[in-house]
């Protein structure tokens, strides 16, 4: 703690904090790594709602006699939904504060995941440079890595994203 302000907050008034969300450019620096709290157990019902939202019907997700007769001997949990928590999870720290998503690339599902199955996640922040074509912003390159409860990697994925380079004057005048 610094001066009796609790880590995490920013002071916005007298006995008054408001939660921080997101880092800024500078904040963002490469080789950074960031394990990301709360984990995630996956339900069936989150398997279910999410796989029918996005129009998987794959017996493989919803299906339990057809997945008993696999290897796998129960339903995959869909890899989308996958990507889609374990890519919520960092948001908070690493992109909260940012303007647009620039994109994912070395999508890897590399373990099963389950109903059941609490899902954790860390990034590393790879790379960092000034926007050429946005003035006060920054494009940050990180490395994230998802992986259940017994400590098996279930994904791992590279994400760029536009960040704020002074995230002080972007929570001003966004009110976070």
């Amino acid at each position: 703690m610094i001066s009796g302000m609790p880590q995490g907050y920013r002071q916005v008034g007298e006995d008054r904090y408001r939660e921080i969300v997101g880092l800024g450019y500078h904040e963002l620096r490469e080789g950074l790594v960031i394990e990301h709290r709360p984990g995630r157990t996956v339900t069936e019902t989150d398997n279910v709602l999410m796989t029918m939202l996005g129009g998987n019907d794959a017996p493989i997700h919803t299906d339990a006699q057809y997945s008993s007769l696999t290897e796998w001997q129960r339903p995959l949990v869909c890899s989308s939904i996958t990507l889609h928590l374990v890519g919520g999870m960092t948001v908070r720290s690493t992109s909260g504060l940012t303007t647009a998503n620039l994109g994912f690339q070395d999508v890897r599902f590399t373990h099963p995941v389950f109903a059941g199955d609490t899902l954790y996640a860390q990034t590393q922040i790879t790379g960092r440079r000034l926007s050429n074509s946005r003035p006060g912003t920054g494009i940050v390159t990180c490395r994230t890595t998802g992986h259940n409860q017994d400590g098996k990697t279930v994904i791992t994925f590279t994400r760029r994203f536009f960040v704020p380079v002074d995230a002080e004057a972007s929570r001003a005048h966004t009110n976070y």
